[in-house]
This record gives structure tokens, C-alpha cells and sequence, in this order.
């Protein structure tokens, strides 16, 4: 506990308060892609649900590809992790810094949270034609995956601009 003490007195204050002002651009990044995927995987669920109610109803078997479908957006969760991690090994290298970190963090993570939202709403209609008619889950799917690219971009992007930001 001393050593803590002696440490904080120690450190300049900016130096603590950026670290902390980062680390919370780096929480924005990944609560930001959750509370997309959170909605898109509600939105795809819901719809699985329902089209399974109806197989049920005539008698017909429940897709399991619809567990596909309702997964489908929790991809951009993963994309926000990968992201945070990058942003919490930044340098610290003047006062100030963390503006470009924080605007990094919250707008890559509501790009990559909006991508799940709409992931999810194609996703749901994906379920309900699919357990329809029980075809086209291969065109569904490279459907779904192009709105997965733009998360995809934003995070490889982001990355990118942090690190040439860094040198």
C-alpha cells in the first residue's frame, strides 16, 4: 500500500487523469458494439422465435439455422474487444492526447454497434423467409456478412489510425 501511495504522489496528475480519460475510450468502444449486438441479436431471436412458433403450429420441423441467424450479430461485440484492447496500450505522450482516443473509442463504437442493429433487423428477416420456405440461407448469409464488413472496416480503420497516430 506505501508503494502505492509513493507511486501516486509520484506520477503527474495529467499522466493519471489521460490513463483514466483512455481507458474509458477504450470502455465506449466495446459498450458501444454490445449495445448494437445487444439489439441485433433481440431483433434476430425474436424473429427465430416466432418462426419456430409457426413450424411448430404446421407441423413442420424448426430450422436450426436459425441459431445461425440470431447469432449472427454478436460479431461487432468482438470487434469493440479487439478495439479497446488497442486503445488501452496507448502511449501517453502529452497532455491532451486522450481527446483523439476518446473520439476514436465512441465513434468506432457506435459505427460498429450501428453495423449489429442492422445486422440483426436482416437477420430477422432472414429467419422468417428462410423458415418459410427453406431455401436461400447461402444468399442470406452473403447478405448478413456484407453488413458484417462494415465493422469489420471501422475496426481494421480505427486500428489503422491509431497506430499511425502513435509514431
Amino acid at each position: 500500500m506505501t508503494e502505492l501511495i509513493t507511486l501516486a504522489a509520484a506520477t503527474p496528475m495529467f499522466e493519471v487523469t489521460d490513463k483514466v480519460l483512455v481507458f474509458s475510450a477504450a470502455f465506449c468502444a466495446i459498450a458501444l458494439a454490445a449495445v448494437g449486438s445487444a439489439w441485433g441479436t433481440g431483433a434476430a431471436a425474436s424473429s427465430a422465435i416466432g418462426a419456430w412458433k409457426k413450424c411448430y403450429a404446421q407441423n413442420k420441423p424448426a430450422p436450426f439455422q436459425l441459431m445461425i441467424f440470431a447469432g449472427c450479430p454478436l460479431s461487432q461485440t468482438i470487434y469493440g474487444m479487439i478495439l479497446m484492447f488497442s486503445i488501452m496500450g496507448a502511449e501517453l505522450t502529452k497532455p491532451g492526447i486522450w481527446i483523439f482516443y476518446m473520439v476514436t473509442g465512441v465513434l468506432s463504437g457506435i459505427a460498429i454497434g450501428i453495423s449489429a442493429l442492422w445486422q440483426g433487423r436482416a437477420c430477422a428477416a432472414a429467419c422468417d423467409a428462410f423458415s418459410e420456405t427453406g431455401k436461400g440461407f447461402a444468399n442470406q448469409m452473403v447478405v448478413i456478412c456484407i453488413i458484417e464488413t462494415v465493422a469489420i472496416f471501422v475496426m481494421a480503420f480505427s486500428m489503422v489510425l491509431l497506430s499511425s497516430f502513435a509514431k
